[in-house]
């Protein structure tokens, strides 16, 4: 029995590249999508959302809090 011609299947890694492809298309046309007046104010509020809340917190729970992340720094990975 002859075999059969694979022109008409892809090749498994140009497959591969249309799918990654297709999938950065969809997130720029996403990114792009964003109104910028809403991107604008959300990054504002972000560059100062840090320094805000640190001044809101007393000494002793900042420290609590930095004891929390430095257990968490030094917790074994599994």
């Amino acid at each position: 029995m002859p075999k059969r011609s694979s022109n008409k299947e892809k090749d498994v890694n140009i497959l591969a590249s249309e799918i990654v492809e297709q999938a950065t298309k969809e997130q720029e046309n996403q990114l792009n999508d964003k109104n910028p007046a809403a991107v604008a104010l959300g990054k504002l509020g972000g560059l100062k959302g840090g320094k805000a809340r640190a001044e809101k917190l007393t000494p002793e729970r900042r420290s609590e809090i930095a004891k929390i992340a430095a257990s968490a720094r030094w917790r074994k990975k599994d």
